[in-house]
């Protein structure tokens, strides 16, 4: 449970990256997570997630989760079992537990739908940011997102977020899941070049990076 006063609620924005600088990725190293989704259905989810923070994995999109979990087995050092309900406005119910390793390793390689990715931790301006770097049928998705222990309201935006992603339940990890982005891809591309980019308008201010055009929607 959070110790923020929340409970287990978390608070959350994100992001749809297309070009990330190279420098943010530089340091530190980033942390190789792979999860399984056991149900995954309007917005709520049960969750099993392995990670490592000592092995390396360049994803190409060509991974094998289950053959890389047991290549690099023993390099995973923490699992956790989670539940989440549907995102609103930036707030999700996020209930995790840790559970023995061995246990969940067996659990992911035996069912539910996976998702592998890196995960660099990052600092900008006040507030700390993870970004998402998507390997197998989900590259070349990358998602930025910034958490805090209270809504996260008076963003600064940087300019590498194409367009706010915090409601639209296709990037949430469990909707990729079982609708890989590589799928969808070319009709969100066309998507986003007709409408153009949103960003929600109902959690405080949005500062925007100097001589970006600050367009609002979904408020």
């Amino acid at each position: 449970m959070s110790d923020n006063g929340y409970g287990d609620f978390e608070f959350e924005r994100r992001f749809f990256v297309r070009d990330l600088p190279r420098e943010l990725l530089d340091e530190p190293a980033p942390v190789l997570i792979v999860q399984s989704y056991f149900m995954a259905e309007q917005g709520y989810a049960l969750r099993m997630r392995v990670q490592s923070s000592s092995a390396r994995v360049e994803l190409d999109g060509t991974e094998d989760e289950l053959a890389l979990l047991d290549d690099l087995g023993s390099e995973f050092d923490f699992c956790a079992l989670t539940v989440k309900g549907p995102m609103i406005e930036g707030t999700r119910y996020e209930a995790e537990r840790e559970i023995d390793l061995s246990v969940g390793l067996e659990m992911i390689k035996l069912a539910g739908s996976r998702i592998i990715k890196n995960r660099y931790a990052i600092w900008l301006g006040g507030d700390g940011w993870v970004v998402d770097v998507f390997g197998g049928l989900n590259r070349p998705l990358i998602i930025a997102e910034c958490e805090r222990g209270s809504p996260v309201t008076d963003l600064h935006i940087p300019a590498f977020c194409v367009t706010e992603v915090t409601d639209d339940r296709r990037f949430a990890n469990d909707g990729l899941s079982n609708a890989p982005f590589s799928t969808w891809k070319d009709a969100f591309d066309a998507e986003l070049a007709a409408n153009g980019p949103h960003f929600l308008a109902g959690l405080g201010q949005n500062f925007f990076d100097s001589g970006r055009v600050p367009h609002q929607g979904r408020g």
